[in-house]
């Protein structure tokens, strides 16, 4: 009998949140205000948190909270304060990679299952069978790791141990994430969470003798991007991802938009239920499934080192751009009782212009915008302003938690 693995989904936000357990998440991953290696996405507020846990489990779906800094001294007095509210609030687990907030959480929540993050290096069966012994539940896998490895280490575990590892999204070009360049160039620390991302930055070459003469080195005429990576796409590979006994599908992505959030958990939760269902099923579907994950923002699609050593063309590429095929408009909050949809605006769009609805079901829709109005019900003939609440006329029925998208015009 196959073991149905975990969708793991990330959220950035509140709203985010609601998107990812409403579009069939089986878990979601989330950062505080502190301890989180994502600082400058928005996070979440104690007040959010509590509330994001409580909806949460009120739809069936696990919380796991993220600790996973680098922790210096002066962190270590403030998290023993961070476990003790968390531990009021109930996630279901705590991410860390640090050994010194892993030995603080199993001091102060001896109870709490902690899952051991991809930051700490998780390469071999030993370092598993390490974290095991001292509690941890689960790791994540390195995303060095390839298929085969995985499978060497599922083998040689216990086989209540679990294996997480990352399926879809952003790939760091430092080995396991841990970047030293940011903190160099800029002062802000990757590993504390103050990444600024250069390995995204344009790059040339100067010889040492030469100073001030810049060598050109040709990949096209945008530049040369030498630490650029594709962003990672499994979905087409989930058959060999059960195999390897994995037991947690995690999708990258904390600060991602509602939109690109919703459209991975419901494509990822279509593709394991339809192989769970059928192989046959499922491999029928994978043009499906890949155009319908080509829709979010991401950069060119790789398979990172699942399948050994990517080719340079396939981790490095030309340039640092994203393909964007549909920008997000907002979330459906309510719905009143003559059928208008409220929504929190998050792009704009025009008295007029079709956009589509995006239902948790597949069941999407295009509509015409009939009506627009202000929260002080005047007619408005465009929304441009992000953030502004607006109650909609559409030509077709919404519901709570649909979102609205537009496909972007090209050429």
């Amino acid at each position: 009998m196959i073991k149905k693995p975990e969708l793991l989904i990330p959220a950035g936000n509140l709203e985010v949140l609601k998107s990812a357990v409403i579009f069939g998440a089986d878990a979601v991953y989330i950062g505080g205000e502190a301890f989180s290696l994502r600082a400058k996405a928005k996070n979440f507020s104690r007040k959010d948190m509590r509330e994001g846990i409580r909806f949460a489990h009120a739809n069936g779906v696990k919380v796991y909270v993220t600790a996973n800094i680098l922790a210096h001294n002066e962190d270590l007095e403030d998290a023993e304060q961070y476990f003790r509210e968390l531990k009021e609030m109930g996630p279901d687990a705590l991410i860390i990679s640090d050994p010194g907030l892993f030995l603080i959480a199993r001091q102060l929540w001896p109870e709490v299952e902690i899952h051991i993050s991809t930051q700490a290096n998780n390469t071999n069966y030993m370092t598993y069978r390490f974290w095991w012994e001292h509690g941890a539940k689960r790791v994540v896998c390195a995303r060095e790791l390839t298929l085969r490895e995985i499978g060497e280490i599922r083998s040689h575990i216990p086989e209540e141990m679990e294996i997480e590892s990352f399926v879809h999204g952003a790939m760091c070009i430092s080995y396991s994430g841990r970047c030293l360049l940011s903190n160099y160039f800029t002062g802000r620390d990757a590993n504390h969470g103050e990444c600024t991302h250069p390995c995204r930055w344009k790059y040339t070459v100067m010889e040492e003798s030469r100073p001030g003469e810049y060598l050109p080195v040709y990949e096209n005429e945008r530049g040369t991007f030498l630490f650029n990576s594709g962003d990672l796409c499994m979905i087409g590979h989930i058959p060999e991802l059960v195999e390897a006994g994995i037991d947690s599908l995690k999708i990258e992505g904390r600060m991602k938009t509602a939109l690109y959030v919703a459209t991975t958990a419901r494509t990822y939760r279509k593709a394991l239920d339809d192989y769970l269902e059928s192989e046959e099923k499922y491999r029928e579907n994978i043009g499906r499934y890949m155009e319908e994950v080509s829709r979010c923002t991401h950069r060119r699609f790789t398979t990172g080192f699942y399948f050994g050593k990517p080719a340079e063309e396939a981790q490095i590429y030309e340039e640092s751009t994203y393909m964007n095929e549909y920008t997000y408009l907002g979330t459906v909050n309510a719905v009143d009782e003559e059928g208008f949809a409220w929504i929190e605006q998050r792009n704009k769009f025009c008295l007029g212009d079709r956009i589509e609805v995006m239902r948790p079901d597949g069941n999407d829709a295009e509509v015409r915008v009939e009506g627009i109005w202000n929260r002080e019900g005047e007619a408005m003939e465009s929304a441009p302003h992000a953030r502004q609440a607006l109650r909609l006329r559409l030509s077709g029925p919404v519901g709570v938690y649909d979102l609205l998208r537009v496909k972007n015009v090209t050429g």
